[in-house]
């Protein structure tokens, strides 16, 4: 069998495993660079040291929610959750999204009076320094989450990779301002440099949010993974056409529903085994996916569907 008895496959399992790894990697950066840019700011003064410091606070807990939020979305259905769990994930990005929002506003605050009252930051290697090792851990972390979301969904690691993806840029730009600062003796660059990072913070907010919106509206898959779905089920030259079709994203788990029309003269056995040999097909290449496949004799069905009817599908 493809499924296991809660309907997860051993792709799926593993998967699973390796995002809570991912997460769990993400605290623990965030949780370093915290720690590090706060020291180094007490020390130093940069404004634009502590835009970034304020953006890996708001990481930390971004990606805490992310940790917890993956393992609660990971949860097989129960009897209160029939579709499982996987909107958690979109509900931990909203989260993500308001602390960005948040953090861009505070930060922006900042730089604005720094830009109106400059002055020079202490310990600048300090700062450089700091904002290297954060680039640096940055970039390994993106690489993970990339690799991740190559071989599984997640709208919550894509929410937080989206979010560092933002830190990389910004941390880029504060490592430029506060070297260029110290460099052109204007202190001033400090407070434009955290200018910058605001409207990058600001970008990867509303993203986020979108990214979210999508997945707790649920909206359609892409429109090449709903074709490759189709493509698949389409394989047997028994299904002779298919219909009424719908799919949506929750978390980790893939929901596709469709009618295949059949031969009217296949027997029940016969049309049950050409549904199933075509949700396996689908399970290859969507191991995490939830199907559904209604036969219909092709020529003699009414139209039917309930609130969604045949002639919703255009």
């Amino acid at each position: 069998m493809l499924r296991c008895m809660n309907g997860v496959t051993p792709t799926s399992r593993d998967n699973t495993a390796l995002t809570r790894a991912v997460t769990l990697l993400s605290v623990a950066v965030a949780l370093s660079l915290v720690t590090v840019k706060l020291l180094v700011w007490l020390v130093s003064g940069s404004v634009a040291l502590l835009a970034s410091t304020a953006d890996s606070a708001l990481d930390l807990v971004a990606s805490s929610a992310t940790f917890f939020a993956v393992r609660y979305a990971a949860a097989p259905p129960d009897a209160e959750h029939r579709y499982g769990h996987g909107k958690a994930e979109a509900f931990a990005s909203l989260v993500q999204a308001g602390l960005v929002f948040a953090s861009a506003a505070l930060v922006g605050e900042e730089a604005v009076l720094r830009l109106l009252h400059p002055h020079p930051a202490a310990h600048e290697a300090w700062a450089l320094a700091v904002m290297v090792l954060s680039i640096v851990m940055t970039a390994g972390l993106i690489a993970a989450q990339t690799r991740l979301l190559s071989r599984a969904s997640s709208v919550a690691v894509s929410s937080d990779r989206t979010h560092y993806a933002a830190d990389l840029a910004s941390n880029v730009i504060v490592l430029a301002g506060i070297g260029l600062a110290g460099l052109l003796h204007a202190p001033a660059l400090d407070a434009v440099a955290a200018l910058v990072v605001t409207a990058i913070l600001l970008w990867g907010a509303v993203a986020v949010f979108r990214e979210a919106s999508n997945q707790l509206l649920d909206h359609e898959l892409a429109t090449s993974s709903r074709a490759r779905i189709i493509s698949r089920v389409l394989e047997d030259p028994h299904i002779l056409d298919v219909h009424q079709v719908r799919t949506r994203a929750s978390g980790p788990i893939m929901h596709v529903q469709m009618h295949a029309d059949l031969d009217p003269d296949l027997s029940l056995e016969s049309a049950h085994k050409i549904v199933v040999a075509a949700e396996r097909r689908i399970l290859e290449d969507f191991p995490a996916a939830d199907i559904i496949i209604h036969p219909d004799p092709r020529g003699r069905a009414e139209p039917h569907g309930g609130a969604f009817a045949e002639s919703y599908e255009g």
